[in-house]
């Protein structure tokens, strides 16, 4: 049986600030983009509506980001950087409803004062409550040789 080690509390926000930043970058360029293709034709009641816009353009970003890469490799840019993997409780890899139903759970731990991302910190598994929504683990790779990948089928105890 193979045993992993959970990634902390610290290496997690690392590679979550590393994702945000590459979409924040990401979502204001679109952003920009769009507006240079309007044109200086803006009125007032659009440039009062580019704020939701440029939230929209960014939410959506965010939301097919995370979704593709936790369901596709099991990490994010960020992740990647940091040594970092989501799998299931089981050990698999995620499927596209669960990584889309643990980016919802991202939703939720942001909504109560980000508490659901600080229940990392604390919880035995280090599993946020996003985690916990999904069914999801979030184990270190970066700890085993150049080149060799643990075996995600093996159980979590």
């Amino acid at each position: 049986m193979t045993f992993f080690q959970y990634g902390g509390f610290g290496r997690r926000m690392m590679a979550f600030l590393i994702d945000n930043i590459l979409l924040q970058t990401a979502a204001t360029f679109v952003f920009m983009l769009g507006l240079s293709l309007v044109g200086s034709d803006i009125d007032f009641a659009t440039l009062s509506s580019l704020p939701f816009l440029y939230y929209l353009i960014a939410v959506t970003m965010n939301l097919f980001y995370f979704t593709y890469f936790h369901s596709v490799t099991g990490q994010t840019v960020g992740k990647r950087i940091l040594g970092l993997r989501v799998i299931t409780n089981a050990g698999e890899p995620l499927k596209a409803r669960q990584a889309f139903l643990r980016w919802v759970g991202y939703l939720v731990s942001a909504a109560f004062f980000y508490l659901g991302f600080i229940w990392i910190a604390f919880d035995s598994r280090k599993q946020g409550w996003h985690d916990k929504i999904a069914g999801t683990l979030v184990v270190r790779v970066d700890l085993h040789p150049e080149g060799v990948q643990p075996d995600l089928s093996a159980k979590i105890p």
